[in-house]
């Protein structure tokens, strides 16, 4: 074989001491980077449909070592790979109008969905804090091309098959007992955690308060900056992890604060300990607050009760049109000076606004938060302008001060 047939050759596999090639992880990044490159990649035939989902590479597929050696001598040339094109699945999600009453609740779960805002429930047991949840990814919009290939790479990399469909928008629910490794990514050779598992998608965290306190004060830096930069001694891995986060806590150790039939028996001081797990800068970066209060016992169910999720996500994806066309993302994730150009309020609003935030003793960043949901709820409206009803609404979201 001749010796520079391999100089514009990439060769990605796992070689049997037949002679086989058997299928590896990881191939749509390299295959990624092979096309950057502008180089051809060899794979096996099993991961041939994956690498091909880099559109402008040339991919050529062997079953056997001896195929590759017969192409690159001249004797039996491979033709490139012809791809079939994965399966586009989009899995049954669970309607939201099963959810019974919680108009408030499902209402907040629309306004992020609408705008990628962050939301945290809190409420006793049994309110259907997780049944919502598990209803968010049925409202966002399908994955943009660029942003499924991202969701596929991780996948790639994280999975022990080769693709076999175009992966739905993640929905990550690790235990509370998860470690700080498992959330972030770690290791000797650093893999993905569940934040980047999560990124596209929704990462919900069940029982906030139960994760350790350090777990959770690793999520500051990704929802602000949407990668996670894992630091060894040797090099540094960047994994990217924009995820909306959908958290659910109870208001108490026995989770019953406030019950009209006074079951709750914890003292001041153990809900003051029960709260204080969650710091104030995590907390500051979730964008909606929400109390799911007990609904009256029906086992009957009234049909037709609040949106189902196709007339939720037909909304939805109103509202992220208006927001992509205007800025090219979604609210939540406007700057500095996207959040001054789109979202400026009359004088009057804006005096009203910081007067609100002083007295409800709020930070910069929180009032930030509040004008960013103001705006999803206008484009919710498909208003043109953030209204003064539209900044009342997003101050009821922002958490009531400790007793």
């Amino acid at each position: 074989m001749p010796a520079n047939a391999l100089d514009e050759v990439e060769c990605l596999g796992e070689l049997a001491l037949s002679g086989a090639l058997r299928p590896v992880q990881g191939v749509l990044p390299a295959a990624l980077a092979a096309r950057a490159a502008g180089r051809t990649l060899v794979v096996p035939k099993e991961n041939a449909e994956e690498a091909s989902l880099a559109s402008g590479l040339k991919v050529l597929a062997a079953s056997h070592l001896l195929e590759i050696s017969a192409h690159f001598a001249g004797h039996t040339p491979l033709p490139p790979y012809a791809p079939q094109g994965l399966v586009l699945e989009r899995p049954p999600y669970p309607d939201l109008a099963d959810v019974q009453g919680q108009a408030a609740a499902k209402r907040a779960l629309l306004v992020a969905a609408a705008g990628n805002h962050n939301l945290l429930f809190c409420g006793p047991p049994g309110t259907g804090k997780t049944l919502l949840a598990s209803r968010l990814p049925g409202l966002l919009p399908p994955l943009e091309e660029q942003e499924a290939l991202e969701v596929a790479a991780i996948h790639s990399v994280a999975s022990h098959a080769p693709l076999r469909a175009w992966p739905p928008r993640p929905f990550r629910q690790p235990h509370h007992s998860a470690s700080g490794a498992a959330l972030v990514g770690g290791g000797s050779r650093p893999k993905p955690g569940e934040i980047t598992l999560a990124h596209q998608g929704v990462l919900f965290l069940d029982e906030l308060p139960e994760f350790d306190r350090k777990v959770l004060e690793v999520l500051r830096e990704p929802l602000e900056s949407g990668e996670i930069v894992i630091a060894r001694a040797h090099d540094k891995v960047r994994f990217p992890a924009r995820f909306q986060l959908v958290a659910a806590m109870n208001p108490c150790p026995c989770g019953y604060l406030g019950d009209p039939g006074g079951r709750c028996r914890c003292t001041p001081e153990q809900v003051q300990r029960y709260r204080a797990k969650l710091s104030g800068p995590l907390l500051d970066r979730i964008d909606l607050h929400l109390t799911v209060a007990r609904e009256a016992t029906a086992l009957e169910p009234i049909s037709g009760e609040g949106p189902s999720t196709a007339d939720a996500a037909a909304e939805v994806a109103r509202a992220r049109r208006r927001q992509l066309e205007r800025q090219g993302c979604a609210n939540a994730f406007l700057d500095l000076q996207g959040l001054r150009q789109h979202c400026a309020l009359p004088r009057d609003d804006r005096l009203w606004l910081e007067e609100a935030c002083e007295r409800l003793n709020l930070s910069l960043r929180a009032a930030h938060r509040i004008l960013k949901v103001a705006r999803t709820l206008a484009d919710l409206e498909q208003a043109d302008a953030i209204a003064r009803h539209h900044l009342g609404e997003a101050l009821q979201y922002r958490p009531e001060p400790l007793p």
